[in-house]
């Protein structure tokens, strides 16, 4: 299959990347970087999502779209920080819909990367692929970008939606950012521990991109394992995985310096389940915490 992706050079996109090339499809990649680093049977091409359409050859014999391309959401926010973060989800996939209605082949799949902020913070409640959404910035930019995604079902594309919790990879993203201190024997529950982390392993994140590729499913998918956990047993789980002590707090004040109004989004408590991807048939490999870790500390 020949499948476009944007945001190829991206965390989660060069894991995907290096799967589907093992399963043997062409693919060509959209970046912002004219330089980034790829096999070199991997076509790549320069586009800034907000600001302009992909490049028509990128699209024209694509069979397959995967939209990952956005700004980092993990960063002290400010106004312009937050009209990034916006412009690159929300302009960025107007601009590539609006770019798929001008092929006269058109791709046979979309498949676009989303988050379980959509749901907003929602204390111990449970949340499936069937709740409303939350009010806040980050649920309001979820419910535009998937809406911009959504619009490609009238050009005749099946349009997968991806709501991504956080995502366990030793190499990067939120638990890299977390090791630090928890091998230092510093780490600990934040801000008394109690809220609801939606996590899932990288591998398992790539495996259900690809099962959203090769199977006839559409809609929204929860992108996070079947079990999550509360920041307390979170943080006592990846000590116990690091072999170090994992029992000092971090104080609410210590996010909003570190992180301004970003820190919300880290406390926030999302006890999100994957109810549409079990639901087709998908299977995970690391449903539960502990052996999640262990994998990734081997």
């Amino acid at each position: 299959m020949r499948i476009t992706i944007s945001g190829g050079t991206g965390f989660i996109g060069r894991r995907l990347l290096k799967a589907l090339l093992a399963d043997g499809h062409t693919l060509h990649v959209l970046s912002r970087h004219a330089g980034a680093n790829m096999p070199n049977n991997v076509r790549l091409s320069v586009w800034n999502a907000a600001k302009s359409d992909p490049p028509a050859d990128s699209l024209e014999e694509a069979d397959a779209i995967i939209h990952l391309a956005g700004e980092p959401v993990a960063q002290r926010w400010n106004a312009q920080v937050k009209q990034r973060v916006r412009d690159s989800r929300v302009a960025g996939t107007r601009n590539l819909v609006g770019a798929l209605a001008k092929l006269s082949r058109m791709p046979k799949v979309l498949i676009c990367a989303s988050a379980v902020g959509y749901y907003g913070s929602r204390g111990d409640e449970m949340l499936d692929e069937s709740s409303p959404p939350g009010n806040d910035f980050l649920a309001e930019l979820c419910q535009a970008w998937e809406k911009e995604a959504a619009a490609a079902e009238s050009l005749g594309l099946r349009v997968a939606l991806i709501r991504t919790g956080i995502v366990l990879d030793s190499r990067g993203g939120a638990l890299a950012k977390m090791l630090p201190p928890f091998k230092l024997g510093l780490g600990g529950p934040i801000a008394g521990g109690r809220h609801w982390m939606s996590w899932i392993h990288a591998q398992d994140l790539v495996a259900l991109y690809q099962f959203a590729l090769d199977r006839p499913v559409r809609g929204a998918f929860n992108g996070t394992a079947p079990y999550p956990e509360r920041n307390a047993d979170f943080s006592r789980a990846l000590g116990t995985a690091l072999h170090r002590p994992a029992f000092l707090p971090t104080p609410k004040f210590a996010l909003n310096i570190m992180f301004g109004e970003m820190a919300e989004v880290v406390l926030a408590s999302q006890r999100v389940l994957p109810k549409a991807a079990e639901s087709a048939g998908f299977r995970f490999r690391f449903p539960q915490l502990q052996p999640a870790l262990a994998d990734l500390f081997k």
